[in-house]
């Protein structure tokens, strides 16, 4: 049975290939817990000017100060712009907007790339350091600045709809983003419901699936046991997009002696069984216990706009044994 680092990475190699993410990103998707996006929202500050390039702002208050950024990426996504040269190139930068007092524009650099005129896909550059600055300073988050100059006329900016930069509101598929990678803290917090509801008494019964126990002689020994988590019964589908649930499975049985090989035994519950069986009144059998566990990912709505991929940690039971 593979390892729950083994099983976690060959989820996100998965994920990675479907999705043709490039290595960094993959990198990226191994280091961290939490995947947050953020879309582009209007947000006026005042005496900023922006000639020809782009502003562009996101709200990432909902980012915990206490998860550790492992990277953040604005992504643009650029259309096919038909020139008598195919082969133009423009470079892309992303300035931060660090101060706009007296009327003047501040901008201090982040990245860049060149891209050719008829490129059709995403754009992506890297604006980590600001993440962090706007996290750790909530007040200073005035956006970022978009500035498109051809190659071979450095100093000369256009605009970035002139080289098919898709900058403002447009169809959910395109429009501008922000995602960060973040390693979180690992906790399952209760979620109240997007939208009003009534609310009806929810047994545990009707939440797990699959449980049964059919034996009259409930002395079996440790075991593993099928446990199925709906998020529908749980009345978190209004907030989770995937999965609909997932196989938790659960310990169950008895640790009785001998311990055989597959009870997982520790050193310790092989000693407590034998002082158990010489004095049982005052010391008890150890108990079946989960001995291994994997992480399982959710995709869940934020709020209305954004969307996190969260990683929990020790979600699935692998195996069992006595503690």
């Amino acid at each position: 049975m593979e390892s729950e680092n083994e099983e976690n990475h060959r989820m996100k190699r998965d994920v990675a290939n479907e999705l043709s993410i490039s290595g960094e990103e993959r990198q990226q998707i191994d280091e961290s817990d939490v995947i947050m996006t953020f879309e582009s929202a209007n947000h006026h500050v005042s005496n900023v000017r922006h000639e020809r390039g782009k502003r562009l702002w996101f709200n990432v208050s909902e980012v915990p100060i206490a998860e550790d950024i492992v990277g953040a990426e604005l992504r643009i996504f650029k259309n096919k712009v038909n020139e008598k040269n195919p082969d133009s190139v423009y470079t892309i930068s992303v300035y931060q907007l660090i101060n706009t007092d007296n009327g003047e524009r501040e901008l201090e650099y982040v990245s860049a790339l060149n891209v050719t005129s008829d490129l059709s896909d995403w754009v992506t550059l890297n604006v980590t350091a600001c993440l962090a600055t706007w996290v750790a300073f909530p007040a200073s988050n005035k956006g970022l600045y978009l500035s498109v100059q051809p190659l071979s006329r450095p100093g000369h900016e256009i605009r970035p709809e002139d080289i098919g930069l898709v900058t403002t509101k447009a169809e959910d598929k395109i429009q501008p983003f922000m995602v960060a990678f973040l390693k979180a803290q690992n906790h399952v917090k209760a979620r109240t419901a997007r939208s009003p509801k009534t609310k009806k008494d929810t047994t545990f019964s009707s939440i797990v699936h699959g449980y049964k126990n059919n034996e009259p002689d409930s002395r079996r020994s440790c075991r593993i046991e099928t446990l199925y988590i709906s998020f529908k019964d749980l009345k978190w589908q209004d907030w989770i997009i995937a999965p609909d649930g997932y196989a938790a499975y659960y310990c169950t049985g008895e640790c009785n002696f001998p311990l055989n090989a597959h009870m997982n035994a520790t050193n310790h519950a092989i000693v407590q069984t034998l002082v158990h069986l010489m004095n049982p009144w005052r010391f008890p059998k150890p108990c079946c216990a989960p001995t291994k566990l994997s992480p399982i990912s959710v995709l869940y709505f934020l709020d209305d706009q954004n969307v996190i991929l969260k990683k929990y940690k020790k979600m699935v039971v692998k195996s069992c044994g006595c503690h």
